[in-house]
This record gives C-alpha cells, structure tokens and sequence, in this order.
C-alpha cells in the first residue's frame, strides 16, 4: 500500500514529545491513526536511536495474550528501560478491557511518554477526562483531505483531481481497488461493520434496523437543519415507532464514532449560539455514495459537506450562521480568526450568484467573507467578497 507523510498529524505529536500528557489519536474509523502512530514510531527510531519503544498492536495475535490489564502492565513495566528513554505505544487499546487501569498507572510512574489509538465508540472524546486521571492531549485525525488525495494520486490537474475526490472520498485503503464499485463495497463494509458494529456493542443497541434508517435520513439529508423531534415525527408518519429522546441519543452515538459531525447555529447579530435544529456532516462523503448510491447526485450538499470537513480538519470551530433569518452556511471561528463562507457547487448563473452573495453582503462587520464554488476560475474579488474555487481553496498550503 502505498503512504504518504500526514505531517500536520505529524507535527502535533512532535510537538508533544517529552510532556506529560497522555497522547490519544482519535478519528473515524480507518482513518490512518494506526499508520500515523507508525509514522511516528519511525521518527522517534530516526531522530531518538537510544529510545526504548514499546509498542503494542492488539490487532495482530501475538499480543493476544496482553489483553487483560495486568498482563499489559506487567509486559510494559518488565520492557522498561531505566537508562533511556521510554515511550509507550498502544493501538487498538479498547481491545484489552479496563485499559484506563493501566495507563493511568503507567502516568502516575512518570516513566514513560504514552501514546495510544482506539475505536472511537470505546475511547471518546468526551470520556477522556473521565478515563484517565492525568491530562490528555488529543490529535484528531480525519480521513484524506484533498491536498493528500492530490499528493497520494500525484495528479497535476487539480480540476479533474477534485471531480474524482467527490466520488472517491477520502478513505484511503478504497484507493487500492481499481474499480469504483469494489472502492465503495470497500467503504460500506467500513461504515457498516467498523462504525456501525462499534456502536451497537458500546451501546448495547438492539434495534438495528432504526439505527440504519436514521443513518441513511441523515446521509439523505446532509446540509439540511434537522432536530431529533423532526426525525421522530418523519419516522412516525411512516409508521415507525420512535420518540425524540431515542432518536437523540442514536445521534449522540453516531457522533461519539466520528461518523458524523454535528454542527450548531450562531446567531450572527445577537452574536450568540442556537441551541435548537443542527446539521450533520459525514466524516467521509464518499458514505452517502456508498450507502444511498449515487443515481441522485446532489453536488451542492456533497461540497458543502467537504468544505464542513476541512474547516473542522484545519482547526476551526464550525457554526451554521443565521442573520435576519437567511442562512449563511458556515461561520467559522479559531482564536481571533472569524470568517464567513457559502458554498455552492455552480455560480455561471446570476440568479444563483446574487442568491450566494446577498447574505454574505448583509453582515455589517468586518471578517472575511468567502463564497466558494466550483469555478474552475482564477479568485477574484466581488463587493468584499472573496470568490474562489474549491479545488483551489482545498489546495491552499
């Protein structure tokens, strides 16, 4: 198979070499933690040659027998070198039950610098502060961006590139199958028996069928405002019987998993958050094609949900803006840094661009306003406005 240097993921563990922190790479699932803790085991083999590395992968057999928590703290601690430094790399650390015993052990020592992998349904970021009694320091990991497709595929045309990367996603491992239709049995059978799998056994769900039916309504209704209270009521119409409150925890899960994303509404002139409808983005959207299909192609939700993606990738906290009751699709915020951003798969048409740009026009102050689309055109500026292609603005270093 063949790899590529993740380097932002990269960088962030470097960055926390040495700290006491317990370093946990988290993301969907088959997302390339695993490869990225490799990555980072050769760094330290590289630039460290005197470093004691433990590592531990409880996805092959010989580490069958570690998988109770005393064994595991016993094989580290017997590995322990007093004369160097050590370093503690755990991958697939649910698979051995009451793991946070050892870990939080393992810290308390302050003898080695750990670092560990999980699924996400059994390691969330939410339960991190619960788990562990130490601080953890979170790197999360995202399936391929575009800038990696293009590195990966070593594509010179980035417009053609981009058009692939709508439909090949960003699932790396579905890149080794030549056809598409084997790419997208490749990316179901992760949704379904790695994500979905996941969940029912964290969560002990027994219902299955109503947890595909909500996950193949937010797929079908990706970018759209939805609340548990509006799922419930599609679903009794049609004779299902659920409430809001199963419906609302079902979602919960499926974002603890990092199968979806949810993203709230800020209220762009009271300058305040809405706590009432959300959207939801898959961490891939190569999903929706491979769960629904892709005979309904529907290219404006498909970039609005990568754009989404990136923004959480680059660092952002992502809100879907409101401003005299028009909507700006999203409102990104880092520190200091704001800006505003539509997105739309086609401006050719005036209508359409005069559409996209008005409510970008009413916001009164001064953050950078963005409309991105597929324009396959040079940027330019419109009354402020920063217009600008996706595959362009993906590409940005």
């Amino acid at each position: 198979m063949k790899l590529i240097e993740r380097k932002q993921y990269l960088d962030k563990l470097i960055n926390v070499i040495g700290t006491p922190d317990i370093k946990v790479i988290t993301g969907v699932r088959r997302s390339g933690k695993s490869k990225l803790l490799e990555s980072f085991k050769k760094y330290i083999t590289d630039q460290y040659p005197d470093a004691n590395i433990i590592h531990i992968n409880f996805n092959l057999a010989k580490y069958e027998d570690l998988k109770d928590y005393h064994k595991l703290n016993e094989y580290i601690e017997r590995l322990y070198d007093q004369n160097k430094e050590n370093y503690v790399m755990i991958d697939e650390i649910q698979m051995c039950p009451e793991f946070e015993l050892t870990i939080n052990s393992l810290h308390a020592s302050e003898c080695y610098d750990i670092y560990i992998t999980g699924s996400n349904a059994f390691l969330l970021s939410s339960d991190l502060a619960t788990l562990f009694t130490g601080r953890t320091f979170e790197i999360k990991v995202f399936p391929f961006s575009f800038k990696e497709y293009l590195k990966y595929n070593e594509e010179a045309d980035i417009y053609n590139a981009f058009q692939n990367y709508i439909y090949d996603g960003g699932m790396s491992g579905a890149y080794l199958y030549k056809d598409r239709e084997s790419r997208y049995d490749y990316i179901e059978d992760v949704f379904n028996t790695l994500i979905l799998r996941d969940i029912r056994q964290k969560y002990k769900i027994r219902n299955s069928a109503l947890m595909d039916r909500i996950v193949d309504f937010l797929m079908d209704n990706i970018s759209n405002l939805t609340t548990p209270r509006s799922i419930a009521d599609t679903f009794t119409s049609n004779k299902d019987k659920i409430n809001n409150k199963t419906v609302s925890s079902y979602l919960e899960y499926l974002c603890n998993a990092f199968a979806f994303y949810k993203i709230k509404r800020y209220d762009i002139r009271g300058k305040r958050y809405l706590s009432a409808s959300h959207k939801y983005y898959l961490s891939d959207h190569a999903f929706r094609y491979a769960k629904l299909g892709t005979k309904n192609m529907d290219f404006g939700r498909v970039l609005e949900n990568i754009v989404a993606i990136e923004l959480l990738r680059r660092g952002y906290e992502v809100y879907v803006g409101v401003l005299y009751k028009k909507e700006i699709d999203f409102v990104a915020i880092k520190r200091n840094e704001k800006l505003y951003i539509q997105v739309s798969d086609s401006i050719s048409e005036e209508k359409t661009f005069k559409k996209e740009v008005e409510p970008l026009l009413q916001i009164k102050d001064a953050y950078p306003k963005m409309l991105i689309a597929r324009t396959k055109n040079d940027e330019y500026q419109y009354e402020g406005i920063r217009i600008i292609d996706i595959a362009d603005w993906l590409s940005i270093k």
